[in-house]
């Protein structure tokens, strides 16, 4: 029995690192059909692009911003005079996923992805085909492995007569309510054609509807974290709505709302009816935000100058409301309009008596409504209709049990001072948020207006101040005087100065982890104290030229090279073996190593002094002089970049292509030991480094 396991324990052994030391394709299989079999000459079709992507894999979608990191996916047409690409590449429903990684929103699709692209046929044997370019990320191993496909597409009908409107589609269309946009693909050279860029909805694409629909209908299934993300954020709105019930303009109505139906014929019904109303008022408004939500507004709010310095300058004005400089309010002769509706009686009066409600209500509601259009915007179609949905449900409950059950109230708190004090602490939390969207703005264009140390202090003060206005040391306009301090508000105040005081060292260099998705980049510190000392040592003696330099840059302040033949030579002349990182600007796992495992003192000692470091990305796109040019002995195909030549070389080299992936090497490029990949214990990836050195030593 002992043998039998051991031997299992060995093919397993065998097998696992068998496979890692293997070529590794992209967990991404893809499939190529037509919207419609059948079109005339001189018509549009789309092409659809099916993924079929590996279980615990991802893929990167196309519609978001390509400066984050990430390969975006991307398809380029080999242009003939057969077809014409019309509009850009649209990626059906991807997942939005923060990645800390890059500080951003990445779109990614898990287990199914699918893309669509309009062309006008042309001639009636159209020649499509090109090529693919993508990424897909293991969410257990954490590899990262880029994909580069051929495509085809073969089998359509071109008709000299009109097709008619019946005609289905074949499995994979979709509506255009289910697409997103798309945003930047990759540079197109010599004869191909760019298809993957910004998109707007294609209102006119109808008679994919039943298609679309299981399509649609599929993917949710199949998609259960884009399930999750939806349950997390109807959660968060939900939650508002409750904190929006303890605000001032909406707690004292409660009773005055509940005593209107205790007296009322069918009062129960009425109550019923007066909470549904509630519910539908709010969802249409997010039904609205939904629909002017085009899909190429996604890349637009994330990055764009405009959106975020609006939605800066929404969330300040509501945080100074809730601070009580002002009150936000629609205008009386509307509210009194709608007031005299309700005054009408019968079904349609408690309609009307629910909408005065929500106007009334406005200004308070109205800046935790705004916040959470603003977090549900960006060509999204279900989530602002789920958050108004969540939202109006925890806002209507309350009035509609109340009514059902009016002995209820007696265990209501009386109205006070502390339903102020609840808004208040909604308006500091609106002025600390508000920075987030500026400094998106300030980031993307580079005005270095809000760099890290000026956030953090504003951060600091924002809470700091909270937390002397839970001691009761600050009073706004709209408080009453504070005698003593309730258990409840000491606590508050406690963790809210704990927090301040986390905050302080991030001035000087302190990493703040916890807040990695807040803050601008460490980099745009002016002072920090977590840089090393002018004596530690280097692997890069000063002068010496590096190629691209200017292009990458090594964490840490590690300095080293970026060009394979540049690193070799320069380990020759100082006699030292060679630390090879295949990383990626899109890689997650290779950001992740980086700030968990280089950043020990450990590792980071014998990257300085025992090795030259050459970090070679093969996501990057810089195209290369022609001169550089090559043919691959791997796939025959051209390598132009930066990027391609690199993942070439790790593939004909080191028979590897994931990321990352660490290689150490002699002056001929040979291997030391065995490579390493993804690995969060910096002791064994100290021991790693170990090896190398006494390997070379030998």
């Amino acid at each position: 029995m002992k043998r039998s396991i051991l031997f299992l324990l060995g093919i397993g052994f065998f097998l696992h690192y068998g496979a890692i030391a293997q070529i590794q394709k992209a967990k991404a299989h893809w499939t190529y059909t037509f919207s419609k079999p059948e079109v005339k000459k001189g018509e549009t079709v789309d092409l659809i692009f099916t993924a079929v992507i590996d279980k615990d894999w991802y893929l990167y979608s196309s519609d978001f911003d390509p400066d984050l990191g990430p390969m975006l996916t991307s398809f380029a047409f080999e242009k003939n005079n057969t077809f014409e690409v019309i509009g850009k590449l649209k990626p059906l429903n991807p997942k939005t996923k923060f990645e800390e990684a890059f500080g951003g929103n990445v779109r990614i699709f898990e287990v199914k992805g699918v893309f669509k692209q309009t062309i006008k046929v042309l001639a009636d044997n159209p020649v499509i085909k090109g090529a693919s370019e993508y990424q897909t990320c293991s969410h257990v191993t954490g590899l990262c492995i880029p994909g580069n496909d051929d495509f085809e597409f073969k089998g359509l009908k071109v008709v000299a007569g009109t097709v008619t409107n019946d005609t289905q589609p074949t499995v994979g269309a979709s509506t255009p309510a289910a697409d997103s946009s798309s945003n930047v693909a990759a540079t197109s050279t010599g004869n191909l054609v760019d298809s993957a860029s910004t998109a707007k909805t294609d209102e006119s694409y109808s008679s994919s509807k039943s298609a679309g629909a299981t399509l649609n209908k599929s993917l949710s299934s199949e998609d259960p974290a884009a399930g999750k993300s939806l349950w997390g954020f109807a959660l968060a709105a939900f939650l508002s709505g409750l904190v929006a019930l303890l605000t001032p303009c909406v707690f004292p109505i409660i009773p005055m709302t509940v005593s209107f139906f205790t007296n009322q014929e069918k009062g129960k019904l009425k109550a019923l009816i007066y909470g549904i109303s509630i519910i539908l008022i709010y969802t249409l408004i997010g039904t609205v935000v939904s629909r002017l939500n085009g899909p190429a507004f996604a890349n637009f709010l994330s990055t764009h100058w405009i959106p975020n310095l609006l939605f800066f300058a929404i969330f300040f004005v509501f945080g100074l409301s809730f601070l009580g400089l002002f009150e936000i309010v629609l205008p009386s002769g509307f509210v009194n309009k709608m007031d005299q509706k309700a005054d009408q009686g019968g079904y349609a009066g408690v309609f009307f008596m629910a909408f005065t409600l929500v106007l009334v209500s406005f200004s308070c509601t109205g800046p935790i409504v705004g916040s959470l259009l603003v977090a549900s915007a960006g060509g999204e179609v279900v989530k602002p209709i789920i958050g108004m949905a969540s939202f109006s449900a925890a806002f209507a409950i309350p009035f509609t049990l109340f009514a059902l059950f009016p002995q209820w109230l007696k265990s209501l708190p009386k109205s006070g001072g502390w339903l102020n004090t609840v808004k208040v602490i909604l308006g500091f939390l609106e002025l600390a948020l508000a920075l987030k969207f500026f400094s998106i703005a300030d980031q993307v264009y580079h005005w270095r207006l809000l760099d890290r140390e000026i956030y953090l202090a504003f951060w600091i003060v924002i809470f700091g101040l909270l937390g002397f206005y839970l001691l009761g040391k600050i009073r706004t306009p709209h408080d009453s005087p504070l005698e003593k301090v309730s258990v409840p508000r000491l606590l508050l105040s406690i963790v809210t100065l704990t927090f301040v005081v986390y905050m302080i060292p991030g001035m000087w260099g302190a990493p703040l982890k916890a807040l990695a998705g807040y803050l601008p980049p460490q980099s745009t510190l002016d002072f920090d104290l977590s840089k090393r000392s002018a004596g530690v040592a280097s692997s890069v003696a000063p002068g010496e030229t590096r190629k691209y330099a200017d292009l990458f840059h090594l964490p840490h302040e590690l300095e080293g090279f970026f060009d394979y033949k540049d690193a070799l030579a320069y380990a020759k002349k100082v006699n030292k073996p060679v630390f090879i990182d295949f990383t990626g600007h899109g890689c997650v796992n290779c950001r992740e190593m980086e700030a968990r495992v280089w950043v020990d003192p450990t590792v980071q000692q014998r990257l300085r002094t025992d090795y030259v470091i050459v970090a070679l990305y093969v996501d990057d796109k810089t195209e290369l002089p022609e001169a550089s040019w090559y043919t691959s002995k791997y796939d025959n195909k051209v390598k132009k970049t930066i990027g391609a030549q690199n993942a070439d070389l790790q593939i004909v080299k080191y028979n590897n292509n994931a990321q990352p992936h660490y290689c150490l090497v002699d002056h001929e490029g040979n291997l030391l030991v065995k490579p390493k990949n993804y690995d969060l214990n910096p002791a064994n990836f100290a021991a790693f480094l170990d090896s190398g050195k006494a390997a070379f030593g030998k």
